[in-house]
């Protein structure tokens, strides 16, 4: 049996607000394009994003989710993982937001485990992600209007408005699908 191996694309986020209209052409899109998906598994954009990719019917790729440790005798924290969530993987590290950056964090796994960094608003917690990948060497990019939707966002990292910048950047680097 061959198995073959699909491109992981992690999506970071808000873990508060969905934003919805991004995160839900996002999620069709990448599941069409044959990768899975990589989100931290919770709430706002990973929930959005997760429910879009896996209500594509055809699709490859799976929804993968890094879940933060909770405190006490929890596998997670509440809230995780989310129902559209494949693929959990239980984690002990339970730092996030302004600790995003700390070995305590799954962060360092989101970004790690991904081919390809995209970034939708979103606070400290997706600030540190995008540093982060940065520092790893990962590409990254964020799907935003404004620069100023990722606090301290980097003058290198690209900002795309529109699903069809992101598409391009994301299949350079994948080299899959027409650039």
């Amino acid at each position: 049996m061959t198995v073959e191996k699909l491109p992981v694309v992690g999506v970071m986020g808000s873990g508060q607000e969905p934003h919805e209209q991004k995160a839900q052409l996002l999620g069709r899109w990448l599941a069409g394009e044959g990768v899975h998906l990589l989100t931290g598994g919770g709430r706002g954009v990973m929930t959005a994003v997760s429910r879009a990719f896996s209500e594509v019917e055809g699709r490859r790729g799976r929804v993968i989710g890094v879940l933060p440790g909770a405190e006490g005798a929890e596998r997670s924290k509440t809230g995780y993982p989310n129902p559209w969530v494949e693929i959990p993987i239980y984690t002990h590290l339970v730092f996030s937001g302004k600790q995003g950056g700390d070995m305590l964090s799954r962060n360092h796994i989101n970004v790690l485990s991904s081919d390809v960094v995209i970034a939708l608003t979103g606070s400290a917690g997706t600030s540190s992600e995008v540093a982060l990948a940065l520092s790893y060497g990962r590409p990254v990019v964020c799907y935003l209007d404004t620069r100023d939707q990722i606090p301290d966002l980097a003058d290198e990292v690209p900002v795309c408005g529109e699903l069809d910048g992101i598409a391009k950047f994301v299949r350079s680097r994948l080299r899959t699908g027409p650039e």
